[in-house]
């Protein structure tokens, strides 16, 4: 199919795939089912993590108050018992995003499998392309809430400096049960990336090519340039928008082609910007919600 921002700034639609993707309501065949249920029991956890991320208030104050009185008792166990519990809800967020990497590599691997050509799975298996794009959609609100939260890193961080001092005076080990010493290690990784669940999603799509060797890349690189073509199409198309029932279906195809842009930039050689995109960006003829998006 070659770069997707060539595939991005086609104007005419015949010459790329241009067909309605029910985001809203395709529902999962037969031969969909087993994979769809196995994703379905991850994605339906999803909005309880964002509810969970949203009303993350953080142990600020009484973190400050056990640094400024390192010796008040009182005010170190009061940090201590407001930190704990946050912990076990960042291990909860962890958690979560191991389950999705493993629903990821199921959808890939059945909307990429052959014969069929990434149209045809995307066209014909609806309902897992639905999940792949509600996975999307989920990834990339998870990590603009864990973006406004920096009380995150800084509650996980007193976290694990307190842990090492009550290892030392053997004091409060209950709470390394929860959390201990490899898993903080690893908790500690995912949230100091920027984009926690879209670098996990990345990495993923990225082992599922080099754990399958006997798979062509561009059935993977076709797949994601796929997906992002026929969002650009529903956008663009009132015909298609006009079938849409939910003001918001419009914003959840833009994030969705947004998150299969930054997974196809991430497996494909050429990565998807390259001088390319600096020739469309000064190209009048590029349609502007492209120039806009490549900006």
């Amino acid at each position: 199919m070659g770069n997707l921002l060539k595939v991005l700034t086609c104007t005419d639609l015949a010459q790329g795939p241009n067909f309605f993707l029910d985001f809203e309501n395709a529902q999962p065949t037969e031969g969909e089912r087993e994979v769809w249920k196995q994703v379905n029991s991850v994605l339906q956890d999803s909005d309880s993590i964002l509810s969970g991320l949203q009303s993350y208030k953080g142990a600020g104050q009484e973190i400050r108050d056990a640094i400024q009185k390192p010796n008040d008792a009182l005010l170190q166990d009061r940090a201590w018992n407001s930190v704990c519990p946050l912990v076990k809800k960042l291990k909860v967020f962890y958690s979560f995003s191991l389950r999705l990497e493993e629903a990821l590599q199921s959808l890939l691997e059945s909307l990429t499998c052959p014969p069929g050509s990434p149209t045809q799975h995307l066209e014909r298996e609806q309902a897992l392309a639905k999940q792949f794009a509600e996975i999307l959609h989920f990834t990339l609100r998870f990590d603009e809430l864990k973006m406004r939260s920096p009380a995150i890193q800084n509650d996980f961080s007193y976290y694990r400096r307190t842990i090492s001092r009550n290892r030392i005076n053997n004091k409060n080990l209950d709470m390394e049960k929860e959390v201990n010493n490899e898993m903080a290690n690893r908790m500690s990784l995912f949230y100091a990336e920027a984009t926690p669940m879209l670098k996990t999603l990345s990495t993923a799509t990225t082992n599922f090519v080099s754990e399958n060797k006997t798979l062509p890349l561009e059935n993977t690189t076709d797949c994601l340039s796929t997906m992002a073509s026929v969002c650009k199409v529903m956008l663009e198309t009132p015909d298609y928008t006009s079938r849409f029932s939910r003001d918001d279906t419009l914003l959840f195809c833009m994030r969705v082609m947004v998150g299969v842009i930054i997974l196809y930039d991430h497996v494909h050689p050429n990565g998807a910007f390259n001088k390319f995109t600096t020739k469309h960006l000064n190209d009048e003829s590029t349609p502007k919600n492209i120039r806009s998006m490549l900006q």
